[in-house]
């Protein structure tokens, strides 16, 4: 699978990435809030997909102008002690090409993608830059951005994740054409 060595790829040489006063988990963070976005848009050239990379700017600009919106307007203070936390700018910044990989080009470059942009969630709360709250508002902020403003180019599988219920319910829902 192409899409899995290229994420693995992306994962190795973020975390070979020499760190200063961090550990290599957060470089990794750091580093792949912008590799997942700049993933997107060079999935999307490659493929001259001119109509993909028209969605995936306007998926970014609600993603980013919300959690941006958010963050300014109700100014959490993060677990170390700093300013800003709700939601995390990071985390959204990875799922948003996550989510627009998944969404655009279906499953098998999706999951990858999405686990790589959950690592950079992992990394922010590991970091104590970010609660668990922030990291999931900020994965639903871009999958729902992409959900409304991204066409899928082949539709006979889809995954999404699923929040819901009385008690907090996470999972994955699914579609299968034949």
């Amino acid at each position: 699978m192409n899409a899995l060595r290229i994420i693995a790829a992306l994962v190795v040489l973020t975390l070979a990435t020499p760190a200063r006063a961090k550990d290599a988990f957060t470089t990794y963070g750091d580093v792949a809030r912008y590799a997942l976005p700049a993933s997107a848009a060079l999935l999307t050239a490659v493929n001259r997909d001119g109509e993909g990379f028209g969605q995936l700017v306007a998926s970014g600009v609600v993603t980013l102008g919300l959690t941006y919106g958010l963050k300014y307007s109700v100014n959490e203070t993060r677990p170390d002690g700093g300013s800003h936390s709700f939601p995390s700018g990071h985390t959204a910044a990875a799922f948003l090409g996550a989510a627009y990989i998944h969404e655009r080009y279906g499953w098998r470059w999706g999951i990858p993608a999405e686990i790589a942009a959950g690592l950079v969630a992992a990394s922010r709360v590991e970091a104590k830059r970010h609660f668990v709250h922030d990291v999931l508002a900020a994965a639903a902020i871009a999958h729902v951005s992409a959900f409304f403003l991204v066409d899928h180019r082949d539709d006979r599988v889809t995954l999404f994740p699923m929040i819901g219920g009385r008690k907090p319910t996470f999972g994955i829902v699914g579609r299968i054409r034949l």
